[in-house]
């Protein structure tokens, strides 16, 4: 069964960025991850400060809830700080369930702050406190954010969401009134950032990687262009399903730096398939890419570029592949009637806040430039649901 995956790992926060729990009650959200497993719940619309007191004229399904909204931030920042602390992990140690003085102890915070953060976590369903008075973890926190489950994913919302993203959505207001803003290759010049950013990805990549193997076959194939690959983590997963594939990455030399550490953790069969070529695929590509390539994957990049090198990149994809290779963009998307889903909305939207002169992107208008670059027989589909889509192209045999 095909994998729908979660960044939304992002479930319930990200939920939440839209519809926190001091507005609604939040059974947990349908989340498909590996195995084709789903957790199936709903968000119910209740009171809002802004139908009681404004007397708003439409429901929260067909108006915005702007308190709701606006209000967002906090619970985003109780999530962030409660990884940070370990909070969930030191639960799980204690069993599954702790008092407040277990969590006083193991995180080493005896003020009173630390309760107030444990009563908006309960407050948002991420713990469960009893008459007794002990906190417990729900389950997509059980599952999502503590650090021994097969499923966790706390890193990537702790350092990528929590630690930069966050920060650069701060300046998103003036970079819109001015255009002007920090981009990736400014940021991924700097050591630090580059590798957190790398080592967050990574944690929040590998399953999507191995949604596309369910999704595109890659068996016979030989050869792989990785541009903008990152840690690795796309090229890792197919390369371990596809014992013939070889794989070469495009990317930042910092940020090559911390992906060839990931590659260097795989056996060395798979490892010795996989080699960094260090560049940006903004200037010329290297000739170490090498030519006649299978496929080319170009994941989360169309996104983080300006709007005019795009089409270049797919030129460029086109001249390395063979006759009969694909191109595979995989992106942030919103649908063709450009009103939606709010995910792939809001995702196009962070990366103006580190892309400011780039592109919304669209099945449509990709498969167009695309189409330009020379590919045939394009076609689109969703990846991560509501957030990510696929377009493939074909170049002419």
């Amino acid at each position: 069964m095909a994998c729908t995956l979660r960044l939304p790992r992002v479930a319930r926060s990200l939920a939440r960025a839209v519809c926190p729990a001091t507005r609604y009650q939040l059974a947990p959200l349908s989340t498909a991850v590996g195995g084709g497993q789903a957790l199936k719940g709903s968000v119910v619309a209740t009171s809002s400060r802004f139908s009681q007191v404004r007397g708003a004229a439409a429901s929260p399904a067909t108006d915005i809830d702007i308190d709701g909204t606006a209000y967002a931030f906090m619970s985003s920042q109780a999530l962030f700080s409660a990884l940070e602390v370990d909070l969930f992990d030191h639960i799980a140690k204690k069993g599954g369930a702790a008092q407040i003085e277990d969590l006083q102890q193991a995180t080493g915070i005896s003020a009173p702050r630390l309760q107030i953060l444990v009563t908006a976590l309960a407050a948002m369903n991420a713990l469960k406190r009893s008459p007794e008075g002990s906190y417990s973890l729900s389950a997509n926190t059980e599952r999502f954010l503590v650090r021994s489950s097969k499923d966790f994913y706390g890193d990537y919302l702790r350092l990528q969401m929590g630690q930069q993203f966050y920060r650069h959505m701060q300046a998103l207001p003036q970079i819109m009134k001015t255009g002007k803003g920090p981009t990736y290759e400014k940021l991924f010049a700097d050591p630090a950032e580059a590798d957190t950013y790398t080592k967050a990805q990574h944690n929040g990549s590998l399953a999507t990687a191995g949604s596309l193997c369910k999704r595109v076959d890659f068996s016979g194939m030989k050869s792989m262009l990785d541009i903008g690959g990152g840690s690795g983590a796309f090229s890792i997963v197919i390369c371990r399903k596809n014992p013939e594939l070889t794989s070469r990455i495009l990317e930042f030399p910092e940020v090559c730096n911390t992906g060839e550490k990931f590659v260097a953790e795989e056996p060395a069969d798979v490892s010795e398939r996989i080699k960094y070529v260090r560049g940006s695929c903004l200037n010329e590509w290297p000739t170490d890419l090498g030519e006649k390539h299978d496929v080319a994957l170009i994941s989360y990049v169309s996104e983080s570029v300006p709007h005019d090198a795009i089409p270049m990149m797919y030129e460029r994809a086109f001249a390395r592949l063979r006759p009969g290779g694909l191109l595979i963009v995989h992106s942030f998307m919103v649908d063709d009637s450009l009103d939606g889903p709010l995910l792939g909305a809001l995702w196009s939207l962070q990366h103006v806040a580190v892309n400011a002169n780039g592109l919304g992107l669209h099945p449509a208008n990709v498969g167009d430039m695309m189409t330009k670059a020379g590919f045939e027989n394009i076609k689109n589909q969703d990846m991560i649901r509501k957030m990510t889509k696929l377009v493939i192209g074909q170049k002419p045999m």
